[in-house]
């Protein structure tokens, strides 16, 4: 099925596919390198960072940033717990919730997988798109998801 877009046809089911695609072998490769050099999967870094960055968050915050249910993201969360990187606070606003800290242990994990993290995508990305283009690929990645965000797009049911 192809759309035109600016004059140019687009194959939409390829676009997705590569899109997919992409993003499994991105995320595949980023996993293994934080896995063997930091004993952290992707998705418990990209939680760490978060929690680094929005100090206070909640579990509910973190379902929302990366779409998942609640109850998942609480089960990602007593593991990240379990393994001394997280706290659990009591929320003085919200008694049914807590809030979520990043231990000491935490901040130093997170910081140096960041390292780890970065070089990586950018060796990737770099080797992959030219100079010219990551910035309009930057670009157009984030309008998608704003507007995905926006309209609530691929939320979890329930």
């Amino acid at each position: 099925m192809e759309y035109t877009s600016a004059g140019a046809a687009v194959n939409l089911p390829n676009l997705f596919a590569d899109l997919v695609r992409c993003e499994t072998r991105l995320y595949n490769a980023l996993n293994e390198s934080l896995r063997e050099r930091h004993g952290i999967v992707t998705s418990q870094f990209e939680a760490l960072r978060f929690l680094r960055d929005h100090p206070g968050a909640r579990v509910a915050d973190l379902a929302n940033e990366f779409a998942a249910g609640v109850g998942a993201m609480s089960k990602g969360v007593d593991r990240l717990e379990k393994s001394g990187w997280v706290e659990r606070q009591a929320n003085p606003a919200d008694r049914r919730s807590s809030l979520l800290v990043l231990t000491g242990e935490g901040v130093r994990l997170v910081e140096a997988a960041e390292r780890t993290f970065t070089r990586q995508l950018t060796e990737m990305l770099g080797n992959g798109i030219p100079d010219s283009s990551l910035s309009v690929v930057a670009q157009v990645f984030s309008q998608l998801r704003g507007t995905l965000e926006r309209d609530r797009v691929g939320l979890p049911a329930g």
